[in-house]
């Protein structure tokens, strides 16, 4: 992302993100969109794109020499701990080049586990 401004809407955020990581984030917002519950929702927050179905499910940026994924306040990294092997991973991130980005099957895998933990608290 360009310094000093944040972005008010997803298309906003993905038109300043540069390339390769516009076209990666537009493809993984995709992959995204195509696993979640039809009433889920697309906003910014923290200055990031965040999918939120009950609470936040997932947010993903672009930052200066990788991606990240955000499966936020969850330890769904732990369910996919072997599939995340050569990733850099913390708490609650995963980074990726981005011209290396995560399989579409591991992100909807990881998507699909943050709904069914935010169903729970429903």
């Amino acid at each position: 992302m360009r310094k000093g401004k944040v972005a008010k809407t997803v298309d906003e955020y993905l038109a300043n993100a540069p390339e390769p990581a516009r076209t990666t984030l537009k493809h993984l917002r995709g992959v995204i969109r195509s696993v979640v519950p039809k009433e889920t929702t697309e906003v910014i927050s923290y200055g990031i794109p965040m999918f939120k179905f009950n609470g936040m499910l997932v947010g993903y940026a672009a930052f200066k020499n990788h991606c990240s994924l955000f499966p936020t306040g969850s330890g769904v990294l732990d369910q996919f701990e072997k599939e995340l092997i050569g990733y850099r991973t913390s708490k609650g991130t995963i980074q990726f080049p981005a011209d290396k980005p995560l399989t579409d099957a591991l992100v909807k895998k990881i998507v699909r586990a943050r709904v069914k933990e935010n169903r729970e608290w429903d």
